[in-house]
């Protein structure tokens, strides 16, 4: 089947019994076993629950992969990706440069301290990662696509060529893109990272992240440490997300036709300096998003001519809200500088540009030319 059609009948047929379309949501913590030595596949919910496990069948089936697991957040499916790494051989961690501030918390505060030794690259720039790749000691290389807030694209299927040369695990974030717009295993990825919160299940009334695996073997090693470490989703939250993805296609076509019209009218406006969006053919990765992609996405970054325009825009923005996260149906404005990226070491922000004037907005589904509107009310 065709992905809309995957998409459309996520979690269908799960109830042969009833025949029930809607995935039953199977708030059980513990399933009885037939007899000793039998099991009906699910034995205690942490391990598996029938709901769960109708949401990761759909989440490899969409990624081409061997298996997925299903994750309470974003940050917990990261975690046990870092957690893949053995001890005793390559202990860096290769990371894009400027990822969401959380990743870098991560890396920097339970990672190091545990043995591992994180490397920011510029993952747009093919040959400096070649270069660290080729040095040796990597374990993993970690790829934001696009980077977030930057928005920088990177090669993916070259990285992948130069992860497989050196003996690295691969692993793609394509949060901002989804399997709608792009699979990274197809392109080399060993693992495709996702926030469910964030476009799969669509809505701002989710917590949940995912890992699908490329291979069998790599799949059963991220089930281990999931049902190991317990960070799993409830069934309740597994039945927000199916009936999420069921409408993914449509709403991720419409938040992308927006983010274009938006990004031209922010592209055109005096008191605006700086507008990152690959969809804008004069953007640095337009034609490389272009060439692997379905699509360039919903997510938009202007920088404003003074910090002083900041508070203002913020607080004057009526269709737009002032909130965190991203990939709602409901258009969002972030300030990075001082939300998701705060944990970024200030050097580094300045060196990347992430500066006080930089706003990231998340598009949804809104008519067009009322986020177009509320914008050029905000900036004056």
């Amino acid at each position: 089947m065709r992905m809309a059609t995957i998409l459309a009948r996520a979690g269908v047929g799960r109830d042969p019994a009833t025949g029930a379309i809607s995935t039953p949501i199977h708030q059980s913590s513990t399933f009885s076993h037939p007899r000793l030595g039998q099991s009906t596949g699910f034995d205690y919910s942490r391990t598996a629950n029938p709901t769960r496990t109708a949401l990761e069948n759909v989440l490899a089936q969409l990624d081409g992969g061997a298996r997925a697991s299903a994750f309470s957040s974003g940050m917990a499916a990261l975690d046990a990706l870092f957690r893949l790494i053995p001890a005793g051989g390559a202990n860096q961690v290769a990371a894009t440069e400027d990822p969401y501030g959380g990743t870098v918390r991560l890396l920097e505060k339970f990672a190091r301290p545990a043995g591992l030794i994180p490397v920011y690259l510029d993952t747009s720039d093919t040959a400096a990662v070649e270069r660290k790749l080729a040095g040796g000691g990597v374990a993993l290389l970690l790829a934001e696509f696009p980077s977030n807030p930057l928005l920088r694209v990177a090669d993916i299927d070259a990285l992948a060529k130069a992860c497989r040369a050196a003996g690295a695990l691969f692993a793609v974030d394509n949060t901002f893109l989804t399997p709608w717009l792009f699979r990274p295993l197809e392109h080399g990825a060993d693992l495709a990272l996702y926030s469910i919160t964030k476009y799969l299940a669509g809505h701002n009334d989710v917590l949940a992240g995912a890992l699908v695996s490329k291979t069998r073997e790599l799949g059963d090693r991220v089930a281990f440490i999931q049902n190991a470490a317990g960070a799993v989703p409830g069934p309740q939250d597994c039945w927000l997300a199916l009936r999420g993805l069921k409408t993914l296609a449509i709403r991720l076509e419409r938040q992308q036709d927006n983010a274009r019209k938006i990004a031209e009218f922010l592209a055109g406006h005096p008191r605006v300096t700086r507008t990152l969006y690959p969809g804008l053919p004069g953007d640095p990765g337009h034609k490389r998003l272009r060439d692997q992609s379905a699509g360039f996405g919903a997510m938009v970054s202007f920088e404003v001519e003074a910090k002083e325009m900041v508070q203002e825009i913020l607080a004057n923005v009526q269709v737009f809200s002032f909130a965190e996260s991203l990939g709602g149906v409901e258009s969002l404005i972030t300030y990075p500088a001082v939300q998701t990226h705060a944990d970024l070491p200030p050097p580094l922000r300045d060196r990347l540009g992430l500066n006080d004037r930089l706003l990231r907005l998340s598009i949804g589904i809104e008519d067009a030319e009322d986020l177009i509107a509320d914008l050029a009310r905000a900036l004056g």
